[in-house]
């Protein structure tokens, strides 16, 4: 029963932790060890929990992804250019997911995956949430430009690395291109739409190739409280958090990293 307690509380981390900018990744690394968990295959559970998350926002944005298909449809299949504008966002979301496959499938297994590791990560990330932060005065007015989507993709690579939020570091990007934070969040959600589904694929593969001592119920209880928990987070963050709230999660990281590493220490 504890057994099963224990993925009960990586599927909700996951599911919170995804959607706000504190990194889902270093969460899931630090709670397993605190919780004394030896996940046979980590990146396994990360893809499959990442799952239930991706399929929660997607169905949160299910109109908006909904009326991009249509739109490009209409525009490569119909060659109606009055859907130009939607068909160019969907590539715009396409160029910044590039890089982080790249990085994805480059490092997948050559960055190490500790509490030192993690633990500096999230300092990072903390850094650069207070870094936009104190810049919150500025003017976000832009629309989402070609140079824009290259520059959240860049910065979105490096959130290969545990500890760094991916949904933090495009929302940096974003916001460093002085674009609303409604337009960085949907662009940076859409993205991680775009790039899930052939890391789910994949996930899902590697789950049927795993050995036998993989807990299945376990694995499937955190998938469900994944999805259940990112809902409503994406939820809550995309309608009521701030530039100015961006603080909190920043201070929270610093916490968190702070706590992690006088732990690795001692």
């Amino acid at each position: 029963m504890w057994e099963l307690l224990k993925y009960v509380i990586l599927g909700i981390i996951q599911g919170i932790t995804e959607i706000l900018p504190v990194s889902s990744s270093g969460h899931l690394t630090l709670f397993s060890h605190f919780l004394g968990m030896n996940l046979d295959n980590l990146t396994v559970f990360l893809m499959l929990t990442n799952t239930g998350s991706f399929l929660a926002i997607l169905f949160f944005f299910r109109k908006d992804v909904t009326g991009l298909v249509n739109s490009t449809y209409r525009f490569v299949i119909k060659n109606d250019h009055n859907f130009k504008d939607d068909f160019l966002y969907v590539v715009k979301v396409g160029i910044a997911v590039i890089p982080v496959g790249i990085a994805g499938l480059l490092f997948e297994n050559a960055l190490p995956n500790d509490l030192f590791t993690t633990s500096i990560a999230l300092l990072i990330t903390g850094t650069l949430l207070l870094i936009i932060y104190l810049g919150r005065h500025f003017e976000y007015n832009k629309n989402v430009g070609f140079q824009n989507a290259i520059a959240i993709g860049l910065f979105q690579m490096f959130a290969v690395v545990p500890g760094i939020s991916r949904s933090g570091i495009t929302l940096v990007g974003g916001l460093s291109q002085k674009l609303p934070l409604k337009d960085a969040m949907k662009f940076s959600f859409l993205s991680y739409i775009m790039i899930s589904v052939p890391v789910s694929i994949l996930g899902f593969i590697r789950l049927s190739e795993a050995n036998e001592s993989i807990n299945l119920l376990g694995y499937g209880i955190s998938f469900v409280l994944s999805f259940v928990f990112s809902y409503y987070a994406v939820r809550w963050f995309y309608h009521y958090v701030k530039v100015k709230n961006l603080i909190y999660f920043s201070i929270y990281c610093f916490i968190v990293g702070l706590i992690s590493l006088f732990i690795y220490f001692i």
